[in-house]
């Protein structure tokens, strides 16, 4: 596991730390002084305003008919209220200063706590594959594939270049596999993380790099792998000038992911048919029933010792994300320490909605590191016997698996040759520990 204890203070953080919470007072100061009690009252509405959208936006996600109707209501309705008491007072630029300084100190905050850089994985240089073979999926993330020329790109480097375009189904396992029987000695993918993993499953399993080119959708394994993904073309330079690190694969049953497999709420979400020609509209009409408590099924989660019940929806991960933060999901410091991430809970009020986004973690959600394999089996809510089957999203992509299934992880199964130049992985912000940062302002 990275380490995550905290280290000596630097005369650097203690000032940031002092710099927030000038901010902070100068927030206030700039609202009160200026608006005088006035200010107070403002500050007020502004809290409960908050209040009140995040509680009309979970009844607009989580409720049908007239309910959904109040909720979109409420949370524009008090937008617009708002705005217009802060108007009338004459308050807008105010409250932008005092907006700009909360975010300034909460962005010195942040600094101020942040102990280190995490360490990276090991990479090491490896010389030019001689056979590449690369698979493309030109309609992956809206045409990105025509969009940065990546066909002619990598074919003048040396690529065998090959597109799925159909017609019908196309087989791209059996294509991949041919192409390592001839002697590829790298398999590429210009595709959605479900392609990837896919084809990650061959590398593992016949010992060959996997090249990844960020030219899907959301590309979290690009970003997991420091990886460029608004110009996927820069990913080729690790054809000529590369280097390779070794990764986790995790597995479910007999499946590769690379990202994470997802049972419960968002599973059902991409089994719907229309889920992928309409996103929004299929999470809006079925989150109503997912969300109810009285409906659906109900998971178990196992790993180890320990054994969580009553679950609305579980993430099992491909290494933990956020070092088991909440708030950090999407994004995982490091993938290839031998671990499954677990996020698993459920949101049944709008007061736990509310909840949950104030904090980074809340009772009804329990992150953890998986202690070996993670057996996830579902029962009904109603009492009625356990499902034969269960669905599951595996890096987006819909299935139906036997009940009980069975996560596991293969340490640094997989190769993957990434560029010598490439923007790296964001460092997430350490969350806000107050007794620390008050410490650290005190000097201490």
């Amino acid at each position: 596991m990275p380490d995550h204890s905290p280290s000596r203070s630097t005369p650097a953080q203690r000032w940031q730390a002092r710099g927030a919470f000038a901010a902070w007072i100068a927030a206030l100061i700039v609202l009160i002084a200026t608006e005088g009690a006035i200010g107070l009252t403002l500050l007020v509405i502004g809290l409960l305003g908050s209040l009140l959208v995040i509680v009309g936006g979970y009844l607009f996600l989580a409720r049908r008919g007239l309910l959904r109707g109040l909720g979109m209501f409420l949370a524009m309705a008090t937008v617009v209220a708002v705005l217009v008491v802060f108007i009338r007072q004459n308050a807008i630029v105010v409250a932008l200063i005092a907006i700009a300084l909360l975010v300034v100190g909460g962005a010195a905050a942040h600094a101020a706590l942040r102990t280190r850089i995490p360490p990276w994985m090991p990479s090491v240089r490896t010389p030019p594959p001689r056979r590449p073979f690369i698979v493309m999926n030109p309609r992956s993330g809206g045409g990105k594939v025509v969009k940065f020329d990546l066909q002619r790109k990598a074919q003048a480097m040396g690529a065998e270049v090959v597109l799925l375009e159909g017609p019908g189904h196309v087989d791209v396992a059996a294509i991949v596999r041919d192409a390592v029987d001839r002697g590829a000695d790298l398999l590429g993918v210009a595709g959605g993380d479900g392609t990837q993993a896919l084809v990650a499953g061959i590398c593992a399993e016949h010992d060959v790099p996997l090249l990844v080119i960020s030219a899907g959708t959301r590309n979290h394994f690009a970003l997991d792998l420091g990886l460029d993904r608004d110009d996927p073309s820069t990913c080729l330079a690790a054809l000529t000038d590369g280097e390779e690190v070794k990764v986790d694969l995790g597995m479910i049953a007999d499946r590769p992911f690379v990202n994470n497999a997802s049972f419960g709420a968002y599973a059902q979400i991409v089994q719907s048919p229309e889920y992928r020609d309409n996103k929004n509209r299929t999470i809006l009409a079925m989150l109503p029933d997912l969300l109810d408590p009285t409906q659906g099924s109900r998971l178990t989660v196992r790993t180890g010792a320990r054994t969580i019940t009553d679950q609305q929806a579980v993430l099992v991960s491909n290494n933990p994300y956020g070092s088991g933060r909440l708030r950090d999901l999407g994004r995982r410091e490091r993938i290839d320490q031998g671990e499954l991430g677990v996020v698993a809970g459920h949101v049944a009020s709008a007061a736990e909605a509310a909840a949950l986004l104030r904090r980074s973690q809340y009772r009804t959600v329990t992150t953890l590191v998986g202690d070996g394999d993670v057996v996830i089996d579902v029962d009904r809510s109603d009492g009625t016997p356990a499902v034969a089957e269960i669905p599951v999203g595996v890096d987006g992509e819909a299935l139906t698996v036997p009940a009980p299934v069975r996560c596991s992880i293969r340490p640094k199964a997989l190769r993957v040759r990434i560029p010598r130049v490439r923007p790296g992985v964001p460092v997430s912000p350490e969350p806000i520990d107050w007794q620390r940062l008050v410490a650290l302002a005190l000097g201490r």
